[in-house]
């Protein structure tokens, strides 16, 4: 197993225990990505923030290998504190990053996020190396 943390989530890491992305042989998983940006500042602009954890994602992707994108994700969970608010914004997102597939797509409401502030919580799930 490897473990890898983009820049700016080293402090992260080290609080709380956990890496961001991990590759085991030909499988990689992110853990989930919020809003946060480089100074672990979070917006309080729904938009803004959905496209930030997207981002965020793709920052975790080209951490393990330079190679991988959003294109290469085949399954996603999202966790929304109120989906009527993101929804659509994470659904436009997909069609903006992913215009030549759709991955299986599992979103959920829930209470509270692991931040104070985040609105989603955006998991790549598993996805092959190249």
């Amino acid at each position: 197993m490897e473990f890898f943390n983009y820049p700016g989530t080293e402090a992260n890491s080290e609080s709380f225990h956990y890496s961001q992305a991990t590759r085991i042989g030909n499988s990689v998983k992110t853990s989930g990505q919020g809003g946060w940006d480089e100074n672990g500042s979070i917006t309080s602009d729904v938009e803004k923030q959905v496209a930030v954890a997207f981002a965020n994602v793709e920052k975790g992707l080209k951490n393990v290998d330079t190679r991988l994108s959003w294109e290469n994700v085949y399954a996603v969970r999202s966790y929304h504190i109120n989906m009527e608010e993101t929804f659509e914004i994470v659904t436009s997102n997909f069609k903006r990053l992913l215009p030549n597939h759709r991955p299986i797509w599992t979103c959920v409401e829930i209470g509270k996020l692991g931040i104070d502030g985040m609105l989603v919580d955006r998991g790549g799930g598993p996805l092959p190396i190249l």
